[in-house]
């Protein structure tokens, strides 16, 4: 009786140790996504940046009518949360969008923060998908390099398998590190704009693998690279080398000399110059894949 009661208790407490395991079994498959790949500083600079973000208010997005909460579970368990900005205007098909718009913002920037300038799209009929970064505003996780670009990695193969007909992408500053790296060998039909991003982050201690410099593809035709002469968070000079590269592979390239960091120029009349550029360049693309 005595060592029946023993194997139950050993049992029991055997089976309280593994089911942590159990339950984040998704953690334990995957547990190197969530490790640091530009050494120790890393933990610290995206617990900086986000920060710097601040904290989600739907205030920001009180009003629009074409909102949708959304979220995605990544392979590893994590859930990342953000907003669906619903076409509004009908597409060709079956009542379907007639595109999608991936948005990978800065890393200092939450959805809901920039979710309304992209209203221009959706009343052309385009899905605008935007989230905060793992670990951000309202998403799980540890913030680090090589899970957000596995995240949006998973996020564009989710995108790709509904039945949109075009796919349009618009990064800037950060968000173009996260998605030159989880494109790869995805961007081939899409349109893509890479709005003041810097060239490399292996000056800052990162693997070279992951240098946006390094992940272009060999034909860059339906890319826009935007550099801004008034940029001073990324300078023109850390951009030059991405952007001479891939201009050199059939990208188009601004270089407008009165342009600061996107969401940071205090001139109207710029930011809506900027907006008509990434605008025109992503939608242009899109009528030319219908056609």
């Amino acid at each position: 009786m005595v060592l029946s009661k023993f194997i139950r208790h050993r049992c029991l407490h055997f089976c309280l140790l593994l089911l942590p395991s159990v339950i984040n079994a998704g953690e334990l498959i995957h547990p190197e996504l969530e490790k640091s790949v530009c050494g120790i500083k890393e933990p610290f600079l995206f617990w900086l940046w986000s920060s710097m973000a601040g904290r989600p208010d739907t205030a920001h997005i009180d009003g629009l009518p074409n909102v949708e909460d959304i979220s995605v579970q990544t392979v590893d368990g994590r859930t990342l949360r953000g907003y669906k900005l619903k076409a509004l205007a009908p597409g060709r098909a079956s009542g379907h969008a007639r595109g999608y718009l991936l948005v990978t913002q800065g890393n200092a920037m939450l959805a809901d923060q920039i979710l309304s300038s992209f209203t221009p799209f959706s009343n052309t009929g385009v899905d605008v998908y935007i989230f905060d970064y793992r670990g951000y505003g309202r998403s799980d996780g540890k913030r680090r390099l090589k899970a957000m670009v596995n995240d949006y990695g998973e996020i564009i193969d989710l995108l790709d398998s509904r039945p949109y007909s075009s796919r349009l992408f618009y990064a800037m500053s950060f968000g173009g590190i996260v998605l030159l790296n989880a494109l790869k060998e995805r961007q081939q039909g899409a349109s893509i704009v890479i709005d003041s991003t810097p060239s490399r982050l292996s000056d800052y201690g990162c693997p070279e693998a992951y240098d946006p410099v390094n992940n272009l593809p060999e034909e860059t035709s339906n890319f826009l690279f935007i550099a801004g002469g008034q940029d001073h968070v990324v300078t023109p000079a850390m951009s030059r080398d991405m952007i001479e590269t891939a201009q050199e592979r059939g990208a188009l390239v601004l270089r407008d000399p009165v342009m600061a960091h996107p969401f940071l120029d205090r001139n109207i009349l710029v930011r809506d110059r900027r907006r008509e550029v990434v605008s025109s360049f992503l939608l242009r693309g899109m009528s030319a894949s219908e056609e």
